[in-house]
């Protein structure tokens, strides 16, 4: 398969500051392809080198073939760009806004015309196509922020938070509009904080962290990797206890309060589960729900970036390590 993307060495510098450094990876021709990281991991500026806006400081970045520093226009030419704040012109109609986008890259005036109505018709837009965008939802903004991307023909779509800050109807429509895409055979570059979102839409996932790549791989074969944070969640019927009540159970690495339910991280979930029923049955505590969960991408994001889960962790390891 024809990579969409090759990375190699590819490195920035501010000044002293070492922003991205040396990071390797391929995207390939027709994949979603998740890039993800906390901020200030490098995201950003990776994807500003990507795309032709900054220059790296050593390193190269292939799009379709073409040198992104050595053949801008050509690489340009072949890419949508989605930010994550809108770029659309509230003022202007949709229309107008695709209008013009096509005379940026040039496109002939019959060309854009019919490329706009194409899109605005699939994206179901063009029975409003004539209104000001600034009466428009949030939802059907971003659906033109994503048309302006698609009217120069792109072959690659950079998408950053494509759903942030959308109702669930919306968000399901737009996931749904990029996988048809996708399945057309647009690439799409997705970054994201919404880690169930990468989860659903991702066929692979690069993690950064701190400039570096740590991980590449698929959605599950990240998750299956964190072996040792499997997890028994429960919830339990009118319990205002301290969640102190669960530490002493074997295995148990942390206790998180998701909502109405407690989740025990546990490197053995079956002695686990065995002693957390036991114990459920001496302090007579009803039970409203009980599952065992393998690792989730949030769990892997975690682990591979260093980070914590900040207040809804109760650390373990108070007297014990």
């Amino acid at each position: 398969m024809t990579n969409a993307i090759e990375v190699n060495e590819l490195t920035k510098f501010y000044k002293d500051f070492l922003a991205v450094d040396h990071i390797n990876f391929k995207v390939k021709q027709g994949e979603i392809f998740g890039f993800l990281g906390p901020n200030g991991a490098g995201k950003s500026t990776t994807i500003r080198m990507l795309t032709g806006i900054s220059l790296p400081s050593s390193g190269s970045a292939n799009i379709l073939g073409y040198d992104i520093v050595r053949q801008p226009v050509n690489a340009q030419s072949l890419m949508g760009i989605v930010p994550d704040i809108s770029n659309i012109y509230t003022e202007l109609t949709a229309w107008q806004n695709l209008d013009f986008t096509g005379k940026l890259y040039g496109i002939p005036k019959s060309t854009r015309e019919r490329k706009s109505r194409e899109i605005l018709e699939r994206f179901e837009l063009y029975e409003r196509k004539d209104e000001k965008v600034i009466g428009y939802s949030r939802g059907m903004r971003r659906k033109v922020c994503i048309a302006m991307a698609l009217v120069n023909d792109s072959k690659i779509l950079y998408l950053d938070e494509p759903t942030s800050g959308l109702d669930v109807k919306s968000v399901r429509s737009i996931r749904n509009l990029i996988r048809e895409l996708n399945e057309e055979g647009l690439t799409v570059f997705l970054t994201t904080h919404n880690l169930v979102e990468a989860n659903q839409m991702c066929d692979r996932i690069a993690v950064i962290n701190r400039g570096k790549i740590a991980a590449i791989d698929t959605p599950q074969k990240l998750k299956s990797a964190m072996k040792r944070s499997q997890s028994v969640e429960l919830s339990l019927l009118n319990d205002t206890g301290s969640m102190d009540r669960f530490e002493g159970i074997s295995g148990v690495l942390s206790i998180q309060k998701r909502g109405d339910k407690i989740r025990l991280v546990t490197s053995s979930p079956g002695q686990t589960l065995k002693e957390l029923c036991m114990l459920v049955k001496t302090e007579d505590l009803n039970i409203s729900s009980l599952n065992t969960l393998e690792p989730s991408l949030e769990d892997a994001f975690l682990e591979l970036t260093g980070m914590e889960m900040k207040k809804e962790v109760v650390k373990m390891g108070k007297g014990r390590r």
